[in-house]
């Protein structure tokens, strides 16, 4: 029997593409069933990398590393990701969706469990590489079982939700983890994500896919391309994601691996680019519309990036995670009303509006952030985190559907598509992370110079502030010249704090402008549209009439 061979389907079961389930009718009980299963696999597949992004500085002292060491982990994470979405179209199209489904959960469980084995970087580094080829399996697979719960005439609400899902993970890793990190240190995080995963294994195990075709899809030049994509991505990925820590022009290995991320993704797009049948559509990625929608997922991850500088912001202040619970509850709250409101009120007309009503909200709460100070606290920042969350969470669906629409029309493209969103969401949060870092360095060490420049000893104010400094541990200290070596440090530390403070406000004001400038950019982009169309109107009316007349005058004759 050929596997191969193309399935007989009823109108409304037909898959949407080779390589997706079919969509049979379901009672509504099963609907349920397949969106709470959609919900814990999309889950799962996100909080492997959101429980190490949020307790990196805690991995780093039970690996006993450096910073700049343990930085590794989720770079690793994003490079194995990126790379594996080139393959598991693919893969999927010629194997079916059920090998698919149980090899990749089975790999993530046992990734997770060697996590509790690691005793070592190298080791913890290749077991997130595991974790990110699963991972992106796990994603894919989460949008699957959230559209079967849903009718046809509903699908498009499948796709926001199944597409926004994985964005819960990082404010709910915030929300618990330090519970996690109390009940086993590092491995109660671990522990977790091994249950996740067997819980998710269970569960697809329990309630399947419906099948879908499946068609030959391998060819020989694919793994060329792989072989050449992805270390080139991995490089870029290591660029961007330790730049900031060794610093940019500091680590001549950066530059090397820059100039051979290039390289390498170059040849592979030249490889793609002349094949008859690529596996990267270059021409297609390349038109204007793919090329707008890759700069826009990219700004919008660069907007939400503020998240991790409010993050950093509190920590200069002294608070730690347990102190921050409440903002990420609100946050969690943002992002559930937001991925719900996007997904009643998606239809195709709407989506530029959903895009651009996000960057609005995410550029006033950026803006609401830019006045904080040392008495900010978690408190003070609910509304603006609620709106940046918000829009964050209500703009990803429509965002994904802008493109996915595209691919409904040509579907060899689906793996071009699905590379090229991947690549800008990672790429961009990376990106978005390294110019937040970047600039906040840089503004600090501006405040810092211009701070330090105006304390002299000869200010009787001063001169206070360090006898004063000193005299709060005159029981401990007896010696005035190491009192007032303490006065002086303490004064050093409170300039260092108000500088970080300062340059968090400018880092604040900088997401909003760049909020701003995409909303801009889309105003303009909506006007012009409309422009064209409206000069196109006459002459599709002129071309009507003649074809009017010229019937006319056929029948005459």
């Amino acid at each position: 029997m050929d596997v191969y061979a193309p399935q007989v389907w009823l109108p409304h079961e037909r898959p949407t593409l080779p390589g997706s389930p079919s969509t049979p009718l379901h009672s509504d009980r099963r609907r349920v069933a397949y969106l709470l299963v959609g919900l814990i696999v999309a889950l799962t597949g996100g909080l492997g990398n959101a429980l190490v992004t949020v307790n990196l500085p805690y991995l780093q002292g039970s690996l006993g590393v450096y910073s700049s060491e343990i930085a590794w982990l989720p770079a690793a994470y994003v490079m194995a990701n990126v790379s594996m979405n080139l393959l598991l179209v693919k893969f999927r199209q010629q194997f079916g969706l059920r090998l698919f489904t149980e090899l990749f959960l089975v790999l993530y469980a046992l990734a997770t469990l060697a996590h509790l084995f690691v005793h070592g970087l190298a080791s913890a580094i290749a077991v997130r590489a595991a974790h990110g080829m699963s991972g992106a399996a796990l994603t894919v697979l989460g949008l699957y079982y959230t559209l079967q719960a849903f009718p046809a005439k509903h699908r498009l609400k499948g796709v926001v939700l199944g597409a926004g899902f994985s964005q819960l993970a990082l404010p709910l890793a915030r929300l618990f983890s330090t519970e996690l990190l109390e009940i086993g240190e590092w491995r109660g995080l671990y522990f977790f994500e091994l249950g996740m995963a067997l819980l998710s294994l269970g569960c697809v195990l329990m309630l399947k896919l419906p099948p879908g075709d499946r068609i030959k899809a391998f060819e020989k030049l694919d793994f060329l391309t792989f072989a050449l994509f992805a270390p080139g991505v991995a490089l870029l990925t290591a660029v961007l994601a330790l730049g900031r820590t060794v610093w940019w022009l500091e680590a001549p290995w950066l530059g090397y691996s820059l100039a051979a991320s290039i390289v390498l993704i170059a040849g592979a797009l030249l490889i793609e680019h002349n094949r008859k049948a690529p596996l990267l559509n270059t021409r297609w990625l390349t038109t204007a519309n793919m090329l707008r929608l890759a700069l826009l997922v990219i700004l919008i991850r660069i907007v939400q990036s503020e998240a991790s500088g409010t993050v950093g912001f509190l920590q200069a202040l002294g608070l730690s995670n347990d102190q921050m619970n409440n903002l990420w509850l609100v946050t969690l709250g943002a992002s559930v009303a937001g991925l719900s409101l996007s997904a009643l009120t998606i239809t195709p007309a709407r989506v530029p509006g959903s895009i651009m009503l996000s960057m609005v909200l995410m550029a006033i709460g950026a803006w609401m952030d830019t006045d904080a100070s040392n008495l900010t606290r978690p408190a003070d920042l609910y509304l603006s985190q609620f709106l940046l969350a918000f829009g964050g969470a209500f703009c990803i669906g429509p965002t994904f559907v802008s493109g996915f629409g595209a691919v409904i029309a040509a579907p060899r493209n689906l793996i071009s598509f699905s590379l090229m969103f991947t690549i800008t969401q990672n790429m961009g949060g990376l990106l978005g992370s390294a110019m937040v870092g970047s600039f906040q360095v840089v503004r600090e060490k501006f405040h810092s110079s211009q701070l330090v420049e105006h304390l002299s000893l000869l200010d009787p104010q001063v001169a206070a502030r360090i006898q004063s400094g000193g005299a709060a541990l005159g029981s401990t200290l007896g010696d005035p010249a190491m009192r007032n070596a303490q006065g002086v440090a303490r004064l050093g530390a409170a300039a260092t704090r108000e500088a970080n403070i300062l340059a968090y406000n400018d880092v604040f004001l900088m997401i909003s402008y760049v909020a701003l400038a995409t909303l801009a950019w889309m105003l303009l982009r909506f006007a012009w549209d409309r422009v064209v169309a409206h000069r196109r109107l006459p002459a599709a009316n002129a071309q009507t009439g003649m074809a009017n007349v010229n019937l006319t005058n056929f029948g005459s004759r």
